[in-house]
């Protein structure tokens, strides 16, 4: 390995970890109580929060709020967390943030109360932990990109988009 690939954020798909659960929960106690005055509710996501399932060992967390618009006035208080703040990082009406530089450790995506994504990522998840046969297939599938895309996340990402649609657009039908 040269030395600038050890400098690279690195793709890495590992065993399903229980300790998964009680990380989230440690770290949704510390955000719930910076966004306190508008917090709605918060929910463990992605593939970390599917038992049995394959992941890149970060915890993914959504935030429910009651006004987004409020959210980048907490940059600082996030940032005490160790997080740093992205703003709608690609996805309109959410604030992102995370943790860990090139070895992420946590995601945390807000959304306001009632938006269509917070829907779309529970019941993606809840899908996969109701159907253990198509989350192994989502988690051999991402086992695969991470071998082919080890230093490159975009198309990692980009090579889940079809299979991420395909169980959105079941679950919307």
């Amino acid at each position: 390995m040269s030395q600038s690939d050890k400098n690279k954020r690195t793709v890495e798909v590992v065993p399903y970890n229980p300790n998964w659960e009680q990380k989230f929960k440690d770290e949704a106690k510390k955000i719930k109580k910076v966004f306190n005055e508008i917090f709605i509710d918060i929910h463990h996501i992605g593939s970390t929060a599917i038992p049995t399932t394959k992941a890149k060992p970060i915890i993914d967390i959504l935030v429910e709020v009651k006004d987004i618009n409020k959210i980048d006035g907490y940059n600082k208080q996030m940032e005490k967390l160790g997080y740093v703040a992205l703003g709608e990082y690609g996805i309109p009406k959410r604030r992102f943030f995370q943790k860990g530089g090139n070895k992420r450790t946590h995601h945390v995506h807000i959304f306001e109360v009632g938006s269509q994504q917070i829907k779309r990522h529970i019941d993606f998840r809840d899908y996969l932990i109701s159907h253990p046969k198509t989350a192994k297939e989502y988690s051999l599938l991402k086992e695969n990109l991470a071998k082919k895309y080890r230093y490159d996340i975009d198309k990692y990402q980009k090579g889940k988009d079809s299979f991420i649609k395909k169980i959105d657009k079941l679950l919307s039908n």
